[in-house]
């Protein structure tokens, strides 16, 4: 598991204060295309916070976020998300009262080229688009493994699903760097396997993944390179084998237990 080697995602010096408090203090680290690289650390460390920032949903103190040699700190969320950085949430953020597969093509309308005359008289190419986009939303449905639920309320699936929706609403969007936030959380062991599986094949199709995670086996399994931020600060930053082995991980995050279990 390894990217390109060119740089996808650069943070450099990333500063958010909250009043006088510094959520996130001097953050820099890079995500190279193609990898699979995960922010973790204790809860207040920062990750979440640093996502909002890198996706323009809070304001930078400092420092700067360039995503493919452009920055795009100071631009709005949907700007962001139309250059390819795509973003789930902590909190399931799905249209409760819509069939799974409407919860994806209200996504994939985002693409659409219909202008309003042409929707408003029916035109042949919004018929002929409104196809198309329906046999996108069955494949990304299929793709996450929720095409057997395309037609039943979203509200109505379990959290393990529901999670698996939201990613597959934010595939709709095109990414080319995903960003997870705890995609997990909630989910048992068999379904975090299955989810495991999944980011390989998003990884497969050349997307770039940002994740942030707790369940350590799932993110020592899937990651290239690990960074660790205690009280909005780096303390580590490395593949999974160093992460596993620092002492300041170790004393900040992991415990002793865990090291013990990992020796």
């Amino acid at each position: 598991m390894s990217g390109t080697g060119s740089i996808a995602l650069a943070v450099n010096e990333l500063t958010i204060r909250f009043g006088g408090l510094a959520a996130v203090d001097g953050a820099s680290f890079e995500v190279k295309e193609g990898e699979v690289l995960s922010l973790i650390g204790p809860n207040g460390a920062g990750k979440t916070t640093a996502f909002n920032a890198i996706t323009g949903y809070t304001q930078l103190t400092g420092g700067t976020v360039s995503y493919r040699g452009q920055a795009i700190n100071g631009l709005g969320p949907e700007r962001i998300a139309a250059l390819g950085v795509v973003r789930t949430f902590q909190k399931t953020s799905v249209f409760g009262t819509q069939t799974v597969l409407d919860n994806v093509l209200i996504g994939l309308h985002l693409r659409s080229k219909q202008t309003p005359i042409a929707i408003l008289f029916g035109f042949p190419s919004v018929r002929r688009e409104e196809r198309e986009l329906r046999e996108a939303a069955r494949e990304i449905l299929g793709f996450c493994g929720l095409l057997p639920r395309a037609d039943i309320v979203a509200s109505s699936l379990p959290y393990g699903e529901l999670r698996l929706l939201e990613v597959a609403i934010a595939l709709a969007a095109r990414p080319t760097l995903l960003l997870l936030d705890e995609p997990v959380s909630g989910m048992n062991p068999v379904e975090t396997e299955s989810f495991m599986a999944l980011l390989g094949q998003i990884r497969k199709q050349g997307i770039t993944v940002l994740l942030v995670e707790h369940d350590m086996k799932m993110v020592m399994g899937v990651s290239d390179r690990i960074v660790c931020l205690n009280y909005g600060r780096i303390i580590a930053n490395g593949s999974p084998e160093e992460i596993r082995k620092d002492p300041a991980v170790i004393r900040a995050y992991l415990g002793e237990r865990y090291a013990r279990a990992q020796s």
